[in-house]
């Protein structure tokens, strides 16, 4: 009776191992320890702690962590972010655009955009991502993209001739134009607060380009 118990423990213990090796050879067509060959096609589910390495576990796991934290920022969060690269962008310019051409010097500069943001959109895509755009969507993505273009080349220009301290505030009247343009075009509402921070923003950039 103790040597049958003690028997059937051992099987107990070596057959987890043997279905394991009998897996592992299966996947790469070794003779497996009861000395026959697996020729037949491996099986499609195999465990998940054989297959996810902990390369991609970790991928997995950073990405998932990325994009909880992208989603935690709040707007303010995002244009904070904004307005610091904003002033980057244009100390980075300015030393960049220095004898060069403006146009092309705007050129590599929106190439560089266009690489980086498509780079972005393919790592952070979502399943209707890539989804047909309307026609509307497409009109005014254009013209968009049109009005960006220009905006950059006047600002390299004007990089290139004046300095960055007296620009970039002067670039920055585009605020006060984008809330009256939210007000005549897509009927936001002016309060007393975005009224007298436009004004104030004017008044800041007429005594800058004053000076």
């Amino acid at each position: 009776m103790h040597r049958r118990r003690v028997r059937g423990l051992r099987t107990r213990n070596v057959l987890p191992h043997v279905n394991r090796s009998l897996w592992l050879c299966s996947r790469i067509h070794m003779p497996s320890p009861d000395g026959s060959r697996n020729t037949r096609k491996p099986e499609t589910t195999v465990p998940t702690q054989l297959t996810a390495g902990p390369f991609r576990v970790f991928c997995e796991f950073r990405h998932a962590l990325v994009m909880d934290f992208f989603k935690s920022m709040t707007w303010l969060t995002w244009s904070l972010l904004s307005g610091f690269f904003a002033a980057a962008t244009a100390i980075l310019a300015k030393i960049g655009v220095k004898d060069t051409d403006a146009n092309v010097a705007t050129a590599v500069r929106t190439s560089v955009v266009v690489v980086f943001t498509w780079l972005l959109a393919y790592i952070n895509r979502q399943p209707s991502s890539f989804q047909a755009f309307s026609r509307k969507t497409w009109v005014f993505l254009v013209f968009s993209g049109i009005a960006t273009g220009l905006s950059w080349l006047c600002y390299f220009h004007a990089l290139q001739i004046g300095p960055a301290s007296r620009v970039a505030p002067i670039d920055k009247l585009s605020v006060p134009l984008v809330i009256l343009f939210a007000v005549l075009f897509l009927g936001e509402p002016l309060t007393w607060g975005k009224g007298v921070g436009g004004f104030l923003i004017v008044a800041g950039a007429i005594i800058i380009a004053v000076e």
